[in-house]
């Protein structure tokens, strides 16, 4: 009986979208985590007569066919890239962007990944690196002599050394955007890296050539809304529960079957 595979490949499309959800809830305190959303589409039709076939030699023409279809599939779970909140740290290294553009790292392969993530800390030498102890591209070295580093919302970052009455101006902090930022491949630790979807990286300045501000002592929170996932894992649920009662309906329909004499 087809109903029980088509019933199935809900509860397995049910049960990835739970599983989607259940990672935006477990990463709402994650600095910068965009939440994903599951989609589907209905699997191929089994045609058992074509609508506007001809059903005489007159010419008459079927108005609607017979159709059914297979199931469902999981087609893609894109990321929402919408703006998290900006909370305070009062951490001068901390970093979020308002607005378009994401953060550069540079891996320990050499290839440049892409962050939201502002949680900046200085390396044994002063470099400006993330919790991983990767660099931020381009790099900027902050010397122990430097006092009340500030960065600005342009990205520019620039503090007094020693005893000086001028600030001195130490790097500047570069952003990247893409036309198809939904297409960047997560790889983990809030980082991205481009591909053949999200289209090469587009360098730029903070609050100019449309890209985001910078904020200093703020970081971006998870653009997870509590509500939304709950209320979308308890619809989850119940889909999957009504492709269960129906595996239970036509393995019912088929034990009848088998007990007629």
């Amino acid at each position: 009986m087809k109903a029980l595979y088509i019933a199935s490949t809900g509860m397995s499309a049910q049960e990835r979208n739970v599983e989607v959800i259940s990672n935006n809830i477990a990463n709402m305190r994650t600095t910068g985590f965009k939440r994903q959303r599951a989609e589907f589409q209905d699997l191929l039709y089994q045609a058992y007569r074509r609508a506007g076939s001809s059903t005489s030699d007159q010419g008459s023409i079927v108005p609607v066919g017979i159709e059914i279809g297979t199931g469902v599939r999981t087609a893609g779970t894109p990321r929402i890239m919408s703006q998290g909140s900006v909370t305070p740290t009062e951490k001068e290294l901390d970093v979020a962007i308002s607005g378009e553009g994401f953060f550069m790292v540079r891996l320990p392969d050499g290839r440049t990944a892409y962050s939201r993530d502002g949680t900046f800390e200085r390396d044994n030498t002063g470099l400006l690196v993330t919790l991983d102890g990767h660099q931020i591209e381009p790099g900027i070295t902050i010397p122990d002599t430097a006092n009340s580093v500030a960065i600005g919302a342009d990205g520019a970052v620039e503090a007094f050394l020693g005893t000086d009455t001028q600030p001195t101006r130490l790097g500047q902090i570069q952003l990247a955007r893409f036309v198809n930022k939904g297409g960047l491949e997560s790889i983990g630790k809030n980082m991205f890296v481009e591909t053949a979807a999200s289209g090469p990286a587009q360098l730029g300045t903070a609050n100019i050539d449309g890209m985001g501000a910078l904020m200093q002592s703020y970081l971006e929170a998870a653009n997870v809304n509590a509500v939304t996932e709950i209320s979308d894992l308890i619809a989850a649920q119940r889909a999957y529960e009504m492709n269960a009662r129906v595996i239970s309906g036509a393995d019912e329909m088929l034990q009848a079957t088998t007990q007629l004499r």
